[in-house]
């Protein structure tokens, strides 16, 4: 079994689920007393979360390379990076560790164009959805077509996930929402939507959407489970 480096921490909530459900997987495959050999460095999201809002996006990409750095030297095999915003500061961590990067992008986007879809709805925080980053990964590599809410669906979003969701908050209004803005995603042509949030599924389950759903972060535990196992 390879060992596998998470960095985690933005949030916790979603840090937990990680680490939750590598070890199911790995315990569902191996059985007996099988666990993940695996090293999690959890940062402050606090100070992740100033540098997202204020645009330093380069102290943000340091400060994740060093974590990356710190895990390789410990042993990981493969770095995994347990949010998508964060994935904006790939490219840094990918120079900073010598061993593979399992991009939650490209995870997603497989088992998308494994399912037959083309054309999807997004909804996660504004970074994600306003940015190029994940868009252009999933239009360029993939050929996929991306449909996102519109400006104030945006903002509805993006505030559940940061005044929320991160903090361990599931509301049923906001469930609402959120499936109201699925429904508009659906309407506009969106066969399946991204839960491009690693805590948007503590919120959205598959039986609350009227279109498929493909979670984020199990899909990425998957990737992660089929490299550690390989």
């Amino acid at each position: 079994m390879k060992r596998i480096g998470l960095i985690g921490g933005m949030s916790w909530e979603s840090s937990l689920l990680y680490y939750k459900l590598i070890n199911e997987g790995i315990r569902a495959r191996l059985g007996g007393f099988h666990s993940a050999d695996c090293i999690m460095h959890s940062v402050d999201f606090a100070e992740i979360e100033a540098m997202q809002q204020t645009g330093r996006w380069d102290d943000a990409a340091t400060y994740l390379s060093q974590s990356a750095k710190g895990l390789y030297q410990a042993g990981a095999e493969c770095i995994v990076l347990c949010t998508n915003t964060m994935h904006k500061v790939a490219d840094a961590i990918i120079q900073a560790a010598p061993v593979p990067f399992l991009h939650i992008a490209d995870a997603t986007a497989e088992a998308i164009q494994n399912a037959g879809y083309t054309q999807v709805g997004l909804l996660g925080t504004r970074f994600t959805m306003d940015e190029d980053f994940y868009t252009g990964r999933l239009t360029d590599k993939y050929g996929l077509s991306v449909l996102l809410p519109d400006s104030d669906g945006r903002k509805m979003v993006n505030r559940v996930i940061f005044d929320e969701l991160v903090h361990g908050v599931i509301l049923d209004e906001s469930r609402t929402a959120y499936i109201g803005q699925i429904e508009s995603l659906a309407q506009n042509g969106a066969q399946a939507v991204i839960l491009g949030c690693t805590e948007i599924g503590m919120l959205i389950q598959p039986e609350h959407s009227p279109i498929p759903t493909f979670d984020t972060t199990t899909l990425h535990v998957e990737a992660v489970i089929k490299f550690a196992l390989s």
